[in-house]
């Protein structure tokens, strides 16, 4: 029986107060953007702060840049933690302790794991002391701030990964096992199970932890700081110093959080669309 229409209004409480907030905010920013809310001058609609930035060659290197780091981190994420949330799908000894421990970088804040990993790549930091150690190499080497930002897909995965794994784990554990039983009884291999049962039935689960994962990575500001390359700015990063250096400087950056906004609504639908059409290749 279906619930009549105003037992929907027990959700104004909570959600519209979020949608409220939400609206204001990105309404503000595009308000903004146009030359309105100006705190250094004159406020009235104009697009001189969007020819500025869009005639900025930073802000598309830190877009580009943004846009790599964010769908490498979605990928390679997903690639680890799914495996991971099949072999995790039927328990046994040690599963729960194993899965935990997996999940445990949920629990860390990212800056402080960015610091860690940053002491231990650092150039007197313990990995190279271990290979000067083992011999491997004469003298210890620069690998702290690298230029392809391969330091901070490092944190991203470490820090996304579990987050990926909670909700492949419920996604996969939820296919019963009389499906795949029935699908090896008509001669289905495990490929085949694979590609026609378990792939399909967890695309969504897929879908949601890729677009979660590609958000976060594109406007991620803790690892870039403290470990991301300096020839380049994530989007984050030149909003901020984008506002410290003009007087203009909240008009300009609004500018730039939208372009932000852009990219995560328009990358996360990308991929979203990506993973589905992955899906529909490797079923057929």
């Amino acid at each position: 029986m279906r619930s009549p229409w105003y037992a929907y209004l027990l959700l104004l409480p909570g959600l519209g107060t979020i949608i409220v907030l939400i609206s204001a905010v990105i309404g503000m920013t595009i308000s903004q953007s146009f030359g309105f809310f100006n705190f250094a001058g004159h406020s009235g609609f104009s697009l001189h702060f969007w020819q500025t930035i869009l005639n900025d060659s930073q802000l598309w290197r830190a877009f580009f840049y943004s846009a790599r780091i964010a769908v490498l981190s979605a990928i390679f994420s997903i690639g680890l933690a799914y495996p991971v949330a099949i072999w995790l799908r039927k328990p046994f000894p040690g599963s729960s302790m194993i899965g935990a421990l997996l999940k445990a970088p949920l629990l860390v804040h990212g800056l402080a794991a960015a610091f860690l990993f940053v002491n231990f790549i650092s150039y007197q930091g313990f990995l190279n002391a271990a290979l000067v150690k083992l011999g491997l190499i004469e003298r210890p080497i620069r690998m702290q701030n690298d230029t392809y930002g391969i330091g901070v897909i490092l944190l991203q995965i470490w820090k996304q990964m579990p987050m990926a794994l909670l909700l492949l784990t419920g996604s996969v554990q939820a296919i019963s096992s009389d499906l795949l039983d029935a699908a090896r009884n008509l001669g289905a291999g495990r490929w085949d199970r694979f590609r026609r049962i378990i792939l399909p039935l967890t695309l969504r689960a897929l879908q949601t932890a890729t677009v979660l994962i590609f958000i976060g990575a594109a406007g991620d500001f803790s690892f870039q700081v403290v470990a991301g390359p300096v020839s380049v700015n994530s989007m984050a990063q030149f909003m901020l110093r984008t506002q410290q250096e003009s007087a203009a400087g909240w008009n300009m950056a609004a500018v730039v959080a939208v372009m932000l906004m852009l990219l995560s609504l328009c990358g996360a639908a990308l991929m979203a669309l990506s993973v589905q059409s992955f899906v529909k290749i490797i079923r057929n």
